[in-house]
């Protein structure tokens, strides 16, 4: 999402650079180093499966989005690019926190809030793309990772919370 958010704003597709460089700090980075930690052995897995491992590096990687947002406003980058950043940090401190008493589907949540966010952006012609949020939810229920209530919440939340967010944030901060 962080690719095409510069997709609403004019000079698209020159101006993905910018979704390139936000994808860095907001991905490339947090992935890089866990991927680091479990070869060293400070983490179990990629997926972070100790929940007392998850606090430390979710606060590096809130440092790391947050280095790339003071960079992107450096460089000018577009409004939606940003507005991306704080609609996902927004989402997954709530994710964070509910996941600290239930455990919330955030596969769910991240595939709901990018099919909303393409429709948002690109018109009823991508509707199609909701289908895949029941699909990875069956996955994650089928899986036995999550339950059919936290599939169904971490969807509502995407589709509503995340998106809605990028939405309203991208025209606040025009």
């Amino acid at each position: 999402m962080l690719l095409i958010s510069p997709a609403v704003e004019p000079g698209f597709p020159g101006t993905m650079w910018y979704g390139l460089l936000a994808a860095f700090f907001v991905c490339l980075l947090p992935l890089a180093y866990v991927l680091l930690m479990v070869r060293l052995g400070k983490l179990s897995d990629h997926h972070v499966s100790n929940r007392r491992d998850r606090a430390p590096l979710l606060m590096l990687a809130l440092v790391s989005v947050f280095v790339g947002l003071l960079v992107l406003n450096a460089v000018h980058a577009p409004v939606s690019v940003s507005a991306m950043i704080l609609a996902l940090i927004g989402g997954i401190a709530v994710l964070a926190a509910v996941s600290l008493v239930w455990k919330i589907s955030g596969h769910a949540s991240a595939i709901s809030s990018a099919a909303v966010m393409v429709v948002l952006m690109f018109g009823p012609a991508w509707w199609p793309l909701l289908l895949l949020v029941p699909a990875v939810g069956w996955s994650r229920v089928v899986l036995r990772d999550h339950t059919v209530s936290q599939v169904i919440a971490g969807s509502l939340f995407g589709g509503i919370v995340i998106a809605g967010l990028w939405w309203v944030l991208r025209g606040w901060l025009a």
